[in-house]
């Protein structure tokens, strides 16, 4: 009844992309090599908000149950 979530592709193209900026580190272009630090950033602060809307969603499921319950009463 309950499966685990596959999350190779994601692991794989998450990779991909973090190798792909890492390389465009050493470009010749100022400007590449700033968006590569910004891009990072971003993808970071992406994965903090992820978390934090899982948590904010698992929290508000814990609610509903105990609501759900106290309903059947």
């Amino acid at each position: 009844m309950f499966i685990k979530d596959d999350k190779t592709f994601d692991a794989l193209r998450e990779k991909s992309v973090l190798k792909w900026l890492e390389d465009l580190k050493t470009h010749s272009d100022i400007e590449v090599r700033g968006g590569v630090e910004i891009t990072t950033e971003y993808i970071e602060d992406l994965k903090k908000q992820i978390v934090r809307l899982e948590e904010k969603n698992l929290l508000k499921d814990k609610y509903l149950k105990k609501m759900k319950s106290n309903s059947n009463k």
